[in-house]
């Protein structure tokens, strides 16, 4: 069998089209992230993390081009219809603990593009079409730490606080 129909590439496609789609599912947040926060601490935060993903998907489709796979238009779909999905479970990102759980849904994120540019380092010995690509490993190590420290001094303390003092008053 030749490389170009192995097994191995067939899941690298689907590999790199799944976290395409999850980039797309990012985006959605974060425009919507944007549209709530443009004017606080946090709109700037999510501009340059917007950014920063709109790098990756262009790494990830010029990937997908060199491996001589297509972008998968149903997967990109769903990811966009999920996303507009949790919103229903987020609600409105002016609230601290609406906002912790988009935050924390960008830090599973983040952390998967670790993985994915780690995996593929890892592996572009073995696909010659990957050899020579930037996976980009510390701007995705940056922005992990500004997204968890934002999490973490931000919106979390302020819904705890609440939490909290709700607890008491009852």
């Amino acid at each position: 069998m030749s490389e170009q129909g192995s097994p191995g590439r067939e899941r690298l496609h689907t590999y790199l089209n799944d976290h395409l789609a999850g980039s797309v599912a990012a985006i959605e947040l974060l425009d919507d992230l944007i549209e709530h926060h443009s004017e606080d601490r946090f709109g700037k935060i999510f501009r340059d993390l917007r950014d920063e993903i709109e790098a990756d998907q262009e790494t990830l489709r010029n990937l997908i081009r060199k491996l001589g796979a297509k972008e998968s238009a149903v997967r990109k779909a769903g990811a966009w219809l999920a996303e507009k999905f949790s919103r229903v479970k987020i609600g409105d990102a002016d609230d601290s603990a609406e906002l912790l759980q988009a935050l924390e849904g960008l830090a599973l994120g983040i952390s998967g593009k670790q993985l994915l540019w780690r995996s593929l380092a890892a592996i572009e010995a073995n696909f010659p079409a990957l050899q020579g690509s930037d996976f980009m490993i510390s701007v995705s190590w940056k922005s992990a730490r500004t997204i968890s420290l934002s999490a973490s001094k931000g919106c979390a303390c302020k819904w705890y606080a609440k939490r909290f003092a709700r607890r008491s008053s009852e």
